[in-house]
């Protein structure tokens, strides 16, 4: 679980075409969860924005009620994920006695999974809203304050797609486009069925508007989400319909990077391979969940592929794109695990070669299964599982990094991926195949010379490490090695996604987007999630 605070700065007001307008007071949208969460806190925030709140800055603690609308957008996937809410609701109880006119709202899957339980254990939160209606934020904060009451709002089914919401989008080079919303799948494990609901799938012209959007406003990258990504098209009866997408999205002048999140392995199908393969600005990377190399525990997940099944998806993609980096996420110690069936996890691990893996050790999710079945695992023996496993990718992860060495990468730079950045001097990025890579500028270069995030840079890789590539061959010296490495030593190859992150961070208006007569901002515009009429 991750916990992350969205401070973007606009003034809208209650229409996005009325312009800028008085504040009403400053927010935090703080996010737990996934990438499905960080895509709605988006929402939230361009809501908020648009309702005329401003975002707080940076050093306001809402703890001491510096802050006027404080947001959680909460996950329910981990276990104790209640107690981490609760706990950091009751930090902000001083808070809320120091500034009676704060409001706290609590929304996503914790909220439609407790409800009423929320305002009963912290009678101090305002607003509790669901996966179905973030789009009532604004209007339950004004009922909250108006009735001096907590206002409760629960939908059991979706009411507005969140993609027709207003965006506060986090980054000015590359953005989130929800396609499905929900998921169809019974996996035992897991709550988000019932906390999302039923896959809702978005028409493909309307993603494609969004996608089309979001490269007019500056972003060069753009990440197709939902639940299961590739069972799109089914809810309107074209089981064909994301590799379609893929391939449109190929079109789309100015988009220069495409991925996805997240597949599944019983529905990836050939022609998912072939757009890949196929489709220039499709990257080479893929995130596959395998959860388990067993098959016995697969079956007890109702995870419908088999350990076969899925290696040979991946065989496939590799003969197709020979230099795709494979991601997973695996659960170790799940309910009746033996050592045989974790010894199968480690054996397709070690056959599928994963350039990354997220990797957790199984915990109770209630609502779920598996909540109640038999057999479930001792602490101490998952500990011991999860630790070989996580010895065993981070040793094949080093392996695969090692091969890079001397291979030119292309490097989206990007804000803030490199923690120890200011300390090596170097600047941070992700290759086409999703790769985090740290590089070193040349000496004596200019800051009119210097890549800004959203800007492209070739380099050589001189070192791999477990988890990163480092691209030190800007500071290569000698001529002998300046005349190995070529021209693909350094170069920076300046975009619109660099001239909107600068436009940004100057404040300057780096033109509206949907319609909102908006500008940019370091951190992305506010824009619509459907755009109106484009006109020639």
């Amino acid at each position: 679980m991750s916990l992350s605070s969205h401070t973007p700065t606009l003034d809208l007001h209650s229409s996005a075409l009325d312009g800028p307008a008085t504040a009403r007071g400053t927010y935090q949208v703080r996010t737990f969860g996934c990438q499905m969460n960080v895509h709605d806190s988006e929402r939230l925030t361009g809501m908020l924005e648009e309702s005329g709140y401003v975002a707080a800055p940076e050093s306001a603690d809402a703890r001491r009620g510096e802050v006027d609308v404080i947001v959680f957008n909460t996950c329910a996937v981990r276990e104790n994920a209640d107690k981490k809410l609760y706990g950091t609701l009751g930090a902000l109880r001083p808070g809320k006695d120091a500034n009676p006119g704060m409001q706290i709202a609590v929304g996503g899957c914790l909220a439609q999974k407790d409800r009423q339980t929320i305002v009963e254990r912290a009678p101090w939160v305002d607003v509790v809203f669901g996966t179905h209606n973030i789009g009532s934020l604004p209007v339950l904060l004004d009922r909250s304050r108006h009735n001096a009451e907590a206002q409760v709002e629960i939908l059991e089914s979706l009411e507005v797609f969140p993609s027709t919401l207003p965006t506060r989008r986090e980054s000015a080079y590359a953005a989130w486009v929800s396609i499905s919303v929900g998921c169809n799948n019974t996996c035992t494990f897991c709550i988000v069925p019932s906390l999302r609901g039923k896959e809702k799938d978005r028409r493909p012209g309307e993603i494609l508007a969004e996608v089309r959007d979001v490269v007019d406003s500056g972003a060069i990258e753009v990440t197709l989400l939902g639940q299961n990504v590739n069972s799109y098209g089914v809810e309107f009866g074209d089981r064909g319909a994301f590799a379609k997408l893929l391939r449109a999205c190929g079109e789309i002048d100015g988009l220069e990077r495409v991925r996805f999140t997240s597949p599944h392995p019983a529905m990836f199908t050939d022609d998912v391979i072939d757009a890949m393969a196929e489709t220039p600005n499709v990257m080479p990377q893929l995130h596959m969940p395998l959860q388990s190399g067993s098959d016995d525990v697969l079956r007890r997940m109702k995870r419908s592929y088999r350990s076969k099944k899925f290696l040979g998806i991946l065989e496939k993609v590799r003969e197709r794109i020979p230099e795709a980096a494979i991601t997973t996420d695996i659960i170790v110690g799940f309910p009746g695990e033996t050592e045989d069936d974790f010894q199968r996890t480690l054996d397709v691990v070690e056959a599928s070669r994963f350039s990354s893996a997220f990797t957790f050790q199984y915990s109770i999710r209630p609502g779920t299964p598996a909540a109640t079945m038999d057999d479930q695992i001792p602490k101490e023996i998952v500990q011991e599982r999860f630790e070989r496993l996580t010895a065993l990718q981070d040793r094949l992860a080093h392996e695969e990094n090692q091969k890079l060495g001397g291979s030119t990468v292309e490097i989206l730079v990007a804000e803030g991926e490199g923690g120890r950045d200011a300390q090596t001097r170097r600047l941070s990025g992700r290759a086409r195949d999703h790769r985090l890579v740290h590089f070193s500028l040349p000496e004596g270069i200019t800051d009119a010379e210097r890549p800004r995030p959203g800007d492209l840079v070739t380099a050589t890789v001189t070192h791999a490490a477990p988890f990163y590539l480092i691209a030190d061959s800007a500071l290569v010296d000698g001529t002998a090695e300046q005349a190995a490495l070529g021209p693909e030593r350094f170069s920076v190859r300046r975009t619109r996604s660099g001239d909107a992150w600068e436009a940004g961070v100057q404040g300057l208006d780096a033109g509206g987007s949907c319609g909102t007569g908006g500008g940019t901002t370091a951190n992305g515009p506010v824009t619509l999630g459907i755009p109106g009429l484009r006109r020639a």
